[in-house]
């Protein structure tokens, strides 16, 4: 094989030609391993080969040794280290390495990234224990391309994610960091290598722990950095700001002196270059020090609400610069780009996503500021100043106290209303955002009488308006359905209801827009959903109708199935049926038994759509989700569509690879065995075996475990007494299941997965309990008493409970002493726990009216218990 004319190929524009050629090279990987790395590595340093082609061997190489996939990785890795002669890795190292010195930059740059994949393999392993050295001597003795390229691999090293290369590179954090300092001293002559170097420092910066708690190398990384943001190369400075970014994110204990002495002017003055890269970074070193400082404040917050006393220190930098800060985020909002991409991220965006933080972490603050900003550019002729001021306002409505931000919300919200017909389109569309984000978090100061007939006007307005502005006024409209929704309400009628008939007229409108794309359609699907959730029950004729309107869509889209060519097609297929799917199931929650009529149309259409679907199809859970409120609509009459649809809730079941499907289907059993209670019996031996596949995977994920114990509690009350054969196995897992517990070390994700298998063991116990003493046969729980009390014994003496686990353990208990009423158990009863975890419960005020009254029934049964034979 002719290497480089084999190379130069897969950079062809013909597909043919590029496909040949990646796969010759595909074969010679799998069929001659060792002869293609060194065939690749001879190549990639040959300094007569033509620079692109050294770089796709150093691609090539880095591809053969280096994948994303866990499981191939470690095949390609135990290649390089078993079926590699030692003397052939040694001539594919030292061709890697002599590469770096090439004047040839690309080349360098793909030598430097093979090596780090390399050292991703042996650094662990404490093989090749002279690359870190070689790299640090380069950097110190070599040419200005030699230099370079050194820094790059060491910042391709660093900045890698595998942990075990993470850990063996501590050792080397003084050969590191000396090299990468060096090479970003402001002596440094040549620009590129200083650049490289404070890049390759910003990734090492994990790594020199231990360095910066030693006041004078800290002292002195500090200065290098500092100096580094008065370069005159904007690429420096951009670099160095993203160095004290990522130093105010892991060291933020030790920036008080620098803060005091530098970082505050410096970062100031950055904000303001006109260069867009530098700025934007100046503005997130601001970001960085409010999300430090939110955080910090709500881990102290946590601490002291645990009753400990060591707090983390908080040194109020954001507060304290705030009169500094905001006025120059202020004036940056007015850098607009109007010929910006949807997601294109500017300075304009990155100082109103800083403006946001500010609010969050200083709240009313920076109120002052922001007003006088907005006054006096609201009414500007110059566009950038009236978007910047309406932004301005929208950035600032989470943080505040409601009670500040309450007056200043009903006095903007004619004015921003007004704006919705702005002759400028990205004035109109920050005013609906804007609107949206009021809806969003200072929804009570809406008044429905006062503003919401315009607000509501002015947004159905904007639907017809351009894609952009229309999928803001979406957001806006499903934050205000939620504000005026059917459950923050009294009555039948809401303030919703009398605008819901031009609604819905408009949201289906919107969705046929010929220039609307698959963002806007599904963002008017779901503010259709939110408004039939969200109506009062004086509407629900209108949705009955809808009704009708969404199953004659989706029963279309069936037909366009065959008309797919592309995977564009799929998408936008795939999203209106979800888009719609998800729709019939709020109109079905709604309309609850009036779906009856058109209950066998619409099980129809959605079987058909299952069977049409192809595999990995991201539909099957709207699908599932519409039939699970079928199942809840029609209880025992779901009965006769069970043999249709069960198979594709058995393999959605068996599906652990789809983890979202397969939790969609444990919780649509659980659905399913409610609403039809011991009807679900013939297919309870599959479900059964199904959910304990699951329960004992090594690929479903563990947070899946509480719901599937919860589902056996819904099948036993189900099928009462018939649960009995499957008794002995799901009490076993149950007790294993109990066994997990928490301790100091236990982290809080831990903790919270911990409580959430307790909830589903809990509930587990309730529903079988309750189905063996309806079922007539509680004597068969008699061998599994004593560790049912056993497991609420550890409940209650963790201090890590809920209010829902503690709801449900007094239901346990209440439903153990029912199922024995003679006192059968009665000595178990009698425990000073179970007396004092049932007053506990009663008597706790945060607890609702709910969990009350269910230990003071809980209590009433111990007592009776207690009283047997004593």
């Amino acid at each position: 094989m002719n290497v480089a004319e084999v190379l130069a190929n897969t950079l062809s524009p013909d597909a043919t030609i590029r496909d040949n050629a990646e796969k010759q090279l595909s074969a010679a990987a799998e069929t001659h391993f060792q002869d293609y790395l060194h065939m690749l590595s001879a190549e990639m340093a040959k300094e007569d080969s033509q620079q692109p082609i050294r770089a796709a061997a150093g691609l090539a190489l880095k591809n053969a040794v280096s994948v994303r996939d866990r499981t191939r990785l470690a095949e390609l890795q135990d290649k390089w280290l078993n079926k590699v002669d030692p003397t052939v890795q040694a001539q594919v190292k030292e061709n890697a390495l002599k590469t770096l010195q090439s004047e040839n930059v690309r080349a360098g740059t793909s030598a430097a990234q093979f090596i780090a994949a390399l050292a991703t393999i042996e650094l662990p392993r404490n093989q090749w224990p002279e690359l870190m050295p070689a790299l640090v001597r380069n950097v110190g003795e070599g040419s200005d391309a030699l230099k370079q390229s050194s820094l790059t691999t060491i910042g391709y090293i660093a900045e890698s994610e595998d942990p075990e290369l993470r850990e063996s590179l501590a050792q080397h954090s003084n050969a590191i960091l000396t090299a990468v300092v060096q090479g970003a001293r402001k002596e440094e002559p040549n620009e590129d290598v200083r650049y490289s170097a404070m890049v390759a420092l910003g990734d090492s910066l994990e790594f020199v722990r231990t360095n910066f708690e030693n006041d004078g190398e800290r002292n002195y990384i500090m200065q290098v950095i500092c100096e580094a943001t008065q370069s005159t190369d904007s690429r420096i400075q951009a670099a160095a700001f993203g160095c004290l970014n990522r130093i105010m994110s892991l060291y933020y204990d030790k920036m008080k002196f620098y803060m005091e002495k530098a970082l505050f002017g410096l970062t100031i003055v950055g904000m303001g270059r006109p260069e867009d890269e530098v700025a934007k970074l100046a503005i997130e070193f601001w970001c960085t020090v409010c999300e430090e400082e939110i955080s910090i404040e709500e881990e102290n917050q946590q601490i002291q609400l645990e009753g400990m006393t060591e707090l983390r220190p908080f040194f109020n930098f954001a507060g304290i610069a705030t009169r500094e800060v905001v006025p120059v985020l202020l004036e940056l909002l007015t850098h607009q780009d109007e010929d910006a991409a949807d997601d294109e991220y500017n300075t304009a965006r990155a100082a109103y996503q800083c403006l946001s933080l500010y609010a969050l972490c200083v709240g009313g603050m920076l109120i002052s500021d922001v007003l006088q900003f907005v006054e006096a550019n609201i009414r500007s002729e110059d566009w950038r100043k009236r978007d910047a001021a309406v932004s301005a306002f929208g950035a600032i409505m989470e943080g505040p106290e409601f009670v500040l931000l309450e007056p200043l919300v009903k006095q903007a919200l004619p004015v921003l209303v007004g704006m919705m017909d702005d002759q400028v389109l990205m004035v109109k569309d920050s005013a609906a955002y804007t609107l949206g984000k009021i809806c969003e978090q200072c929804g009570l100061a809406i008044d429905a009488q006062l503003h919401l007939p315009s607000l509501i006007q002015a947004l159905f307005s904007g639907l017809k308006d351009s894609p952009r502005m229309a999928s803001s006024c979406c957001w806006a409209l499903m934050n205000l359905a939620d504000r005026f929704g059917y459950d923050n309400q009294d009555g039948d009628e809401v303030p919703l209801s009398k605008y819901f008939k031009d609604s819905v007229s408009a949201l289906l409108q919107t969705t046929e827009r010929q220039d609307a794309d698959n963002q806007l359609r599904t963002a008017s699907y779901e503010v259709l959903s939110s408004f039939v959730t969200n109506v009062g029950n004086d509407e629900l004729g209108s949705i009955a109708q809808l009704y009708t309107v969404i199953l004659e869509r989706l029963e279309k889209t069936i037909e366009l199935r065959s008309q797919v060519v592309s995977a564009d097609d799929r998408n936008a297929l795939e999203e209106m049926q979800t888009s719609l799917a998800v729709v019939l199931t709020s109109i079905t929650h709604r309309l609850d038994k009036e779906v009856k009529p058109q209950a066998d149309r619409m099980m129809h259409i959605l079987l058909q759509i299952l069977s049409s679907l192809p595999p990995n199809s991201s539909v099957p859970d709207a699908i599932f989700g519409a039939v699970g409120a079928l199942a809840n609509a029609l209880e025992d009459e779901f009965a006769k569509y069970m043999e249709a649809f069960v198979p594709y809730l058995y393999n959605a079941l068996s599906n652990q690879e789809e983890q979202q499907l397969c939790a969609m289907a444990i919780g649509l059993t659980s659905d399913i065995a409610r609403s039809l209670g011991e009807l679900v019996a013939p297919f309870c031996d599959n479900f059964m075996n199904y959910l304990l596949n699951n329960l004992q995977s090594n690929t479903l994920s563990q947070q899946f475990k509480p719901a599937i114990l919860q589902c056996f509690g819904d099948i036993a009350q189900a099928i009462a007494g018939h649960f009995e054969t499957y008794l002995e196995v799901v009490m076993g897992v149950l007790q294993q299941a109990a066994g997990i517990s928490v301790n100091s070390d236990t982290n809080y994700e831990m903790i919270e997965y911990v409580i959430s298998l307790r909830e589903g063991i809990m509930d587990a116990y309730g529903g079988i309990i309750i189905a063996m003493k309806s079922g007539g046969k509680p004597n068969v729980l008699a061998p599994y008493v004593q560790s049912i009390f056993g497991f609420l014994s550890v409940v209650n003496a963790d201090p890590n409970k809920t209010e829902g686990l503690m709801r449900a353990a007094m239901g346990v208990l209440g439903d153990l002493a029912e199922a024995f009423p003679n006192g059968e158990v009665a000595q178990y009863f009698r425990a000073d726990w179970i007396t004092t975890m049932v007053r506990e419960v009663r008597s706790n005020r945060d607890y609702s009216s709910r969990t009350i009254e269910t230990a003071r029934w809980a209590r009433e049964l111990v007592k009776r218990q207690q009283q047997h034979n004593a």
